[in-house]
This record gives C-alpha cells, structure tokens and sequence, in this order.
C-alpha cells in the first residue's frame, strides 16, 4: 500500500462545502444536501487531542485514495467522503499525535467489519447491514427455566462427524440441524459463546507460535471474528461473513435457544503502551484508557491496558456495541468479561451506581435482553459477586468452590481420614446463595450456577488430576489456577483401571446433579455433560487444536454420562414446571425443607458438624404440593436414611401435608440403578449409597 504521510495527498476526496455530521460515528450515510456526490458517506471519529484525521480507503477502482476530515465538533473529526462504497477498506492516519510503532493505520472503532492486508495490517470494511430476518422472533426464555450452555464457536464442531467438513467450526456448522438437535435434546436453553467479536493474538503468543483461541482480545467491538465463518463466506466478503452469523442466530431462535455473547469491554487488544497501536491508543488514548496520575496505564485486567469507563466516550462505545448486537444481529443477552472493571468510579472503586450499569437498565434496546456479570477483575476490591444492580445475574464463584470442595476436594481428604467440610455452606449454594444475593435486593434467579468454566479444568479433569498440566502453553507451567479444589481419585490423569474410572465418573456425576437441582440458574461447559478432558490443562486459552475442541467419539463412561446430564436435565424441567415463574424469587412462593439422615428436620448442631455429611431437601410450594425429595450423601459410607414424616412438615407451615410416599427416580449410584421406582413411605428406610444423590419423586 501507499505509505501515509503528513503532508496532504495529492488525491484528497474529502468534501468541502457539505454538511457532514458529528454522529453517528463510524461510517454511515451522507448528511441530507448531497445527493449530487456517488457513494458518498459520512464518517466520523472520536479523537479531540488530533489536529486533523485523513481517511485511506479503496476507490471504486481498487486505487488507494485519501480523504481529510475538513470538520470537527466536540472532539470528533468527520467529514463527507466520496467514492467509499460497501466492501471498500479503509483506516485512519492521525495528525498531530506522535504515535509509537511503524507507522499502523488506526482502525475504526466503530468498523462493522475488520480485514488483515497481505502486509499484516488491519482495515475496516464498509460493509451494508440488510439482512432477512423473516419471521425471527427471539426466544424470551424465562430465568427460571434457562439452563445456559457456555461454548465456542470452532471448538464445538471441528470434530462433530455429522457436521459436513466444510461447515465444522464456523458460525454455520454450530447451526447445524445436528447440532441444533443435540442441544435441544439435551435440554439447553440459551448458548453462551466465548468472544466473536474480532479479536487478534498478544505478540508473546505470536512468538510463541500459538494463537489466542478463547478470544478475550478484542480489536473490534462492532465486527465479527472473520475466521469463524465458512470458506465460502470469507471468499464472498464481509457481508457474507454477516450473514452467515445472522443466519446462526436466526436457526437456533427458531429452535427456541437463545445467543448470549461473551463481551470484552475491559481492555483492548493494544496491550500495555511498549505495544503496537491499532487504534484506540492512537485517535484518543487519554479518553480511551485509565492512566495513573504520572501517564501510566491502571490496569485491572492484567492485559496491559483498561478501558476507562468514567469517559463519555467510552460508555457510548460499549452501548453503541451492545445495541447494534441486539438491533442487528437479534442477539438475547451479554456476558460481561471482568465486569468490576467496567464498574469502577473515578476513584477506581466499583459502585452498583455506575452510570454504565445504570444504562443498560435504563436502555430500551437492552430490556428484555439477559446481562451477566462476571463479577470480579484483578486489582483491589476486585471481588463483588452478589452487589451488581437489578437486571443483572452474576456468575457465582462461591457456589463453584462450595460444591468442588464438597464432592471433590473432600472426597479426597476423607479418603485420606481428614475431616471434610459440613452440609451447612451446600445447602447454603443449593437454596440459592441468598447471602449472597439478598442484601442487593435480588434472590436465586441472579445466581449463575457453574463449577467449570471455559477458565480452569473440565468437570472430567476435576476429577483426574490433583494438578494442573500446562506445558504445551510455552510457560513452563507457571500460568494457570494452582488451588483447584480437585481430586484425581487416586491416579493422575487418564487411566484404563475401570474402578478409577467408575468412582471417577460417581463424583462428576454429583456435581452435576448438585449443579441442576440448585436454585439458580445452572451453567454447564460444553463437553462437561459427557466428559470432555482438556489432559489436565486449565488454562488452555491458547490451544486451537484437539485439546480444546469437543470430541464426539463417546466412550462408554462418557455416554453413560451423557445420559446422567440428560436425565437430572429432565428432571429439572418437570419440578420447575409446576412452578411460578418467578420462582424461587420470592419466599412465599415456594419452600425447602432439611431433614437429617433419620428424617426429623436438621437440628442445629448438626449444621455445623464436619462428620455430618447427609441432608435431605424436600422441595414443594404453598399450594401444599410437595415435589420431591433429594437425598446428598457425602461421606465415604452407605447410610439408612429414614424418609421424612408427616409431623415434619406440618410443624414448618402449621399445616398437614399428608405424604403417601417416595418414589426413587433417580441415583448416582450405579448399585440403586436395580432399585429404581421402588416407593418408600413416610418414617422408611433406604439405603442411600456413600458418595452419591437420590432423587424421589413425591
């Protein structure tokens, strides 16, 4: 290409003599008054410390050209550009502003569409938006009966046999009518995606020769990551790369599942300052980002770089993002990558006030849509899961390390004779966290229920290893969690011993019925459902290849898990249908009663006591309907547990609910597998294996 210069091109295209207008920014249609000028647009850019910003871009000839922007209103530079038609690349140069690196041409940071040149340059794309959406209507699932499924876009597909080979890992494979019946029958609600937004690869992977797989390294907020689309839709251009995921979308509403994006808005792909500049850091850095009081960048991530969410500009960005992906691409709901961030005040502390979180309650193109915090970042007071406002769910770390350390990490403790924790904190994270939640006003349907995450080991390897395994990640296995609250029952990683594998697959087995029978709003990691194993790797963001992506060749421990998933699934749907659906939001509305092993209700003492590790949860409603009880047992023994009595539950309400018996539906022991459907009554016994949960229906 034609190196930039600071001198005025010889061929400058900007338009004198028209109105040009501030907004919106980005690329959009000429002003009204210039209907003489073909192709013409209006551009703008946010850049108040610049005296003046060219734009490169292709002509209608393929010739590179150049336009000033001649006008400038509150610190935005913009300007009627002739001869920048749809599929044309441009960028900006910037005047007046030193800029560190070789000279990059900053990408727009309202670019629809971003494109890398042969010289390894990034270009925005004008790109046109039409689309036929038809009859697409998106999904509403309630909270109370959203089951979320976190995945990623390549890794769901590149291996599925019944996903032809052309489509595998892109935006249409993972609408792929096998695909779309897997997650369907398997009783999946909503997807969360992992970043789609165009993102790039840090230089320390780059020189690694490995690439940033996860995604958590936006360079574009409005454009769409290019390479997750076919083939045949990056030779046709970036429409078709649009297309192709509003195609997506489109298929999975049809079939009821909701989108959640996975979104990035805490820092950019620019780095720390010793960095290339893209684009940002470039057009207005002291806007843009936080910085100390001696220049240097405050950075809450950990990723070199924060944007500064106490700037106008900053918070107009984001909710221009964020309604474009909902106007446009019908998108259900965000998940809000190291959210504290975005939360933080001019004095660096979060506050639920913060005129960001306060706006997207206030946005009318956002109701309706579901906001998920990710509850923390990496600087002091980072940690405030539970105090997001209204409108928003929060991911719920406690839970995670609750339930690990109470069918995992305690497996293992008392295996080895130490004591374990006590059932008081399980059942604390089964009714919802509501210490958790309550002091914000809000109750269970804010807690997004997960033990894994795409950050951290599969629920498979958080039963097969007692450490991590990171070398292929080129850190010498320094990245990555240490304290995982895992177990390897006895054998470090993959083994053949079936009796490993069994005890193995038990465990997993109760986390996952923990997870789907909480109250809350469960999360389960693509792959969690039948086994995935990332070979002891919990920090695999920069594995794009077999490690990572979901093999479908299922063993028979991984079908039987499989059909474990579906089962406690099934099973969720039918108690929550007899429910309101603002269940479990408001106390009178429904209850859950604690019984000890001997069937009178849980006693205080017991609570607290490390050796006490049964409970039973009868779960019911007002009405006096009484749905089902759930047995955990945690200890390293079979226990006789007495089924709870009528005097029970009359002396919590000061109401008879008679009872006429249980009968067992479901267990994760394989030995109760032959006593399915037996019916015990009221002050019976059952033996309820070690290591295991029961469910019985009422």
């Amino acid at each position: 290409m034609a190196q930039p210069t600071d001198e005025v091109p010889a061929r400058l295209h900007g338009v004198h003599g028209h109105f040009s207008r501030p907004f919106p920014l980005g690329v959009a249609e000429a002003a009204p008054g210039v209907p003489d000028l073909p192709d013409a647009v209006n551009i703008a850019v946010f850049a108040p410390a610049l005296e003046s910003v060219d734009v490169w871009y292709t002509d209608p000839v393929g010739e590179l050209a150049c336009a000033r922007l001649f006008d400038q209103t509150d610190g935005v530079h913009h300007g009627t550009v002739e001869g920048l038609r749809p599929g044309a690349r441009y960028a900006f140069w910037a005047h007046g502003a030193e800029l560190p690196g070789d000279g990059q041409l900053l990408v727009d940071p309202y670019a629809r569409a971003i494109e890398e040149d042969d010289a390894g340059a990034y270009w925005g794309t004008h790109v046109e938006t039409g689309f036929d959406w038809g009859q697409d209507r998106r999904p509403h699932v309630p909270w109370r009966d959203t089951v979320v499924y976190e995945a990623h876009v390549k890794g769901q597909t590149m291996l599925h046999p019944d996903v032809p080979e052309e489509l595998r890992g892109t935006y249409a494979g993972f609408a792929h009518p096998a695909m779309i019946e897997y997650l369907t029958d398997l009783g999946v609600t909503t997807v969360e995606l992992l970043p789609i937004h165009f993102h790039v690869d840090e230089p320390h992977l780059q020189e690694l020769g490995l690439p940033n797989y996860w995604g958590y390294n936006t360079l574009g907020f409005f454009a769409p990551h290019t390479e997750y689309a076919t083939a045949a839709a990056r030779a046709a251009g970036p429409k078709a790369v649009q297309d192709e995921l509003k195609g997506m979308i489109k298929l999975l509403h049809a079939a009821g599942i909701e989108v959640v994006l996975d979104v990035v808005f805490n820092h950019t792909a620019e780095g720390g300052k010793e960095q290339k500049t893209l684009s940002w850091r470039g057009l207005a850095d002291g806007h843009y980002y936080r910085h100390t009081a001696d220049g240097h960048y405050f950075d809450t991530t950990g990723c070199g770089n924060t944007l500064d969410f106490n700037e106008p500009a900053v918070v107009r960005m984001a909710m221009d993002s964020l309604r474009m992906w909902v106007e446009e691409y019908h998108v259900d709901g965000f998940r809000f990558d190291l959210a504290v961030s975005l939360g933080r005040a001019v004095n660096n502390h979060f506050t639920p006030q913060h005129p960001f979180l306060v706006a997207l309650g206030a946005s009318k193109s956002l109701t309706g849509t579901k906001l998920i915090a990710e509850p923390w970042d990496v600087a002091m007071g980072g940690w405030q899961t539970g105090r997001f406002p209204r409108g928003f769910a929060d991911w719920n770390d406690k839970y995670r390390d609750t339930v690990r350390e109470f069918w995992v990490a305690d497996r293992g403790r008392l295996l080895a004779g130490e004591p374990g924790q006590s059932v008081a904190k399980l059942a604390g994270v089964l009714a919802g966290s509501r210490e958790v939640f309550a002091p914000s006003g809000r109750g269970a349907l804010a807690s997004i229920n997960f033990v894994t995450a795409h950050d951290g080991f599969t629920l498979r390897d958080l039963v097969s290893y007692d450490r991590k395994h990171n070398e292929d990640n080129g850190e010498e296995n320094r990245d990555g969690h240490n304290h995982n609250n895992s177990f390897n029952h006895g054998v470090e990683g993959q083994t053949g011993d079936e009796r490993v594998q069994s005890q193995r697959r038990q465990t997993a087995s109760n986390v996952m019925a923990t997870l789907l029978l909480s109250l809350g709003v469960p999360m389960i990691t693509a792959g969690d459902e039948f086994g995935k194993t990332q070979e002891g790797n919990n920090n695999a963001y920069c594995q794009d290849n077999e490690t990572t992506w979901l093999h479908w060749n299922l063993a028979g421990q991984q079908q039987a898990m499989l059909k474990t998933t579906r089962a406690l699934l099934k099973i969720r749907r039918e108690f929550l249908a007899g429910q309101p659906y603002t269940y479990p939001s408001r106390e009178d509305s429904s209850y859950l009663l604690w019984f000890n092993a001997q069937g009178q209700p849980m006693p205080q003492e017991e609570w607290n006591n490390p050796d006490t590790r049964v409970v039973q949860l009868l779960l019911g409603s007002l009405s006096g309907k009484i749905d089902g009880l759930v047995v955990f047992n945690g200890g390293v023994e079979d226990v006789s547990v007495t089924m709870p009595t009528r005097l029970s539950l009359r002396d919590f309400r000061g109401n008879d609910r008679p009872l006429s018996g249980f009968e067992l539906r479901f267990s994760t022991a394989p030995a109760a597998e032959r006593r399915r459907g037996a019916v015990l009554h009221p002050g019976e016994s059952d033996l309820i294996e070690a290591n295991s949960v029961a469910v019985f229906r009422a």
